[in-house]
């Protein structure tokens, strides 16, 4: 609904005669908006569901990165304090 807005394609069925914006329903669902085949869908959808589990892997090797360098630094925190290091 709010693709359709923002790509102005519902705003013929949207009447606004005080300031307050109502929708026409009849005209509203008589618009006619366009979809890919539904191979292109699939496509689309395959396309997505490898990108995000690119993105999900990065994202786990980030945080599995942030652990490590959160036990490095507790690690030479604790060797700074017990003189082990100096600092």
């Amino acid at each position: 609904m709010g693709a359709l807005y923002f790509g102005t394609i519902n705003v013929r069925s949207i009447k606004q005669t005080t300031g307050i914006q109502n929708l026409d329903i009849y005209a509203y669902f008589s618009e006619v908006v366009p979809f890919p085949e539904k191979e292109i869908q699939k496509s689309i959808a395959d396309f997505l569901d490898r990108e995000t589990e690119k993105i999900d892997e990065m994202m786990k090797k980030v945080e599995t990165q942030i652990e490590k360098l959160q036990e490095y630094r507790q690690a030479l925190i604790t060797s700074a304090v017990t003189g082990k290091i100096r600092v």
